[in-house]
């Protein structure tokens, strides 16, 4: 049997199922870039008929972005196959992938039909697809918790009716490893055609074994495993992508396959995903945790100073995610910024990194040393929507015997627009006194702080979730002030906000036309 494993990424949809995780097209577009440079197989951008803004995103991702596979999901129900294949049809390699619960529980619960209905209707949607593209995979979905003479019968039958990729899903986390391993192993002992199609895995995390049942299936024969940046995903989130691609490396003697997957770029990627989700990375998460390479113990430190294997087993550089430890400052120049960027693989035109470093010296006259964390930052820091407002002074007034009071200075085009509130504390000020300009009605939902790096001077990186009118949209700023940083998020989500509202309008003004 063939040891090569198809690395099938579903963050842009799975992922953006998050709690709390919502992208904008553009911010989308940038992420699928980026896994096409990690070199992934296949990348699910998205399920269309969910809404007309995931339709668009997905279309853009067809047309721009070239190399991976480009899937959009689908339920049993032809709008939707329709819906995917109006997205997808101008990607080089389109795939539709249609799903239908295959467990008693999501037949007789949730939709509410016998078993031999939900097959005709799998049938049915497959060869549909088919009729589209030569691409069609299919979803049992829940097929953990399903029958497994329905799970076999189910197969064959969407196999025969031209689907290319069998998926079976631990959809609610609920299988453990040497159970699930045994499952593929039967299904492809029973299931007659199986040779015609490639058989998958998407696992969940509820138990915490996403990435370990992965593995045991890729052991016992799938050959395509889907997996998301960061694990992240619905509830407890997916399997990660990159702890299945580097346990793969590491281990060899057990998992004996490999990925196409550029492993330098797992690092980036990650970081990437983490600040346009604004889903931080836990600091002892493996593989790509700030802490995955960090001793504290005295005996670790004296182990790695004299040989890294006594105490590292991974090599931070294959992921990426050791760029050289040069510390730069104010003084360092261009060529010195510049060589930083190259070795974090960042390439920029002249024009950009012009402004870059302008950013760049604005930093480094805050603070003392400017390390490659603040660098990645900063590049992130960058808003995938036309701003309308942004700041442009603010000054805030806070303490135990004060009265939290603000200034706010907003410029939109050429007009300067200014407000002054109070709070209950600084923060809390500067938005009444944003809230006050924009005149929008806005809920604050979720608000995260932290630090870049350490020391006092840290650079800060707050995420906030608003919501308006229904529509959650996460924002992001960082600054080394963090009433400043938190304002900026503040406006990062209010301009996402107005651009919503204004692509919103457009489509109605076509629509009248």
């Amino acid at each position: 049997m063939n040891n090569r494993v198809i690395i099938f990424e579903s963050s842009l949809r799975d992922g953006e199922q998050t709690p709390g995780a919502k992208l904008n097209a553009q911010e989308k577009l940038e992420i699928a870039r980026q896994l096409a440079r990690l070199n992934v197989d296949v990348i699910e951008a998205g399920f269309p008929i969910s809404s007309p803004g995931d339709l668009k995103a997905v279309q853009q991702i067809a047309r721009e972005v070239r190399g991976p596979i480009i899937a959009a999901l689908a339920r049993t129900v032809k709008e939707d196959i329709d819906c995917a294949w109006e997205a997808i049809k101008e990607a080089a390699r389109p795939r539709i992938h249609v799903f239908l619960g295959a467990s008693d529980i999501h037949m007789e619960k949730k939709l509410r039909k016998d078993p031999q209905t939900c097959l005709e209707e799998a049938v049915r949607a497959v060869k549909y697809a088919k009729s589209l593209t030569t691409d069609v995979e299919y979803s049992l979905e829940d097929a953990t918790r399903a029958r497994e003479d329905y799970i076999y019968k189910v197969v064959e039958a969407v196999i025969d009716a031209g689907a290319t990729v069998v998926n079976i899903p631990d959809t609610v986390g609920y299988a453990v490893p040497q159970e699930f391993g045994a499952l593929i192993s039967r299904i492809i002992k029973h299931v007659p055609n199986i040779n015609r199609a490639v058989l998958s895995v998407h696992c969940h995390n509820d138990l915490g074994l996403a990435v370990s049942n992965s593995l045991e299936a890729v052991k016992n024969g799938a050959r395509q495993v889907e997996c998301n940046i960061n694990g992240i995903g619905e509830r407890a989130g997916n399997a990660a992508l990159e702890e299945i691609v580097v346990a793969m490396r590491i281990r060899p003697d057990h998992y004996p396959f490999t990925t196409g997957i550029n492993e330098k770029e797992i690092y980036k990627t990650s970081r990437l995903v983490s600040k346009l989700t604004g889903i931080p990375i836990p600091v002892n998460k493996a593989v790509v945790g700030i802490n995955a390479f960090a001793h504290s113990s005295g005996i670790h430190q004296d182990g790695v100073l004299k040989d890294k294997s006594t105490y590292e087993i991974i090599n931070a550089e294959l992921i990426g995610g050791q760029a050289a430890q040069m510390i730069l400052t104010a003084r360092s120049g261009r060529h010195a910024l510049r060589k930083q960027l190259e070795l974090l693989n960042y390439q920029m035109s002249d024009e950009d990194f012009a402004l870059f470093y302008q950013r760049f010296l604005e930093l480094a006259d805050r603070k003392k040393e400017v390390y490659h964390e603040d660098l990645e930052a900063l590049l992130i820091d960058i808003s995938f929507t036309e701003p309308v407002y942004s700041l442009e002074y603010l000054h805030s007034v806070g303490g135990t015997r004060t009265i939290p009071a603000a200034v706010v200075l907003l410029k939109k085009g050429e007009e300067t627009l200014q407000a002054v509130s109070t709070g209950t504390g600084p923060v809390d000020a500067a938005y009444k006194a944003v809230d006050k300009i924009t005149g929008l009605k806005i809920k604050l939902g979720s608000f995260n702080i932290h630090a870049v790096t350490q020391g006092i001077d840290a650079l800060a990186e707050v995420f906030i979730t608003i919501t308006h009118e229904d529509k959650n949209i996460i924002g992001r700023g960082v600054s080394t002030d963090i009433i400043e940083a938190s304002v900026k998020a503040y406006l990062d989500g209010i301009n996402k906000v107005l651009n919503l509202m204004a692509h919103s309008n457009n489509n109605k003004k076509k629509n009248r036309n």
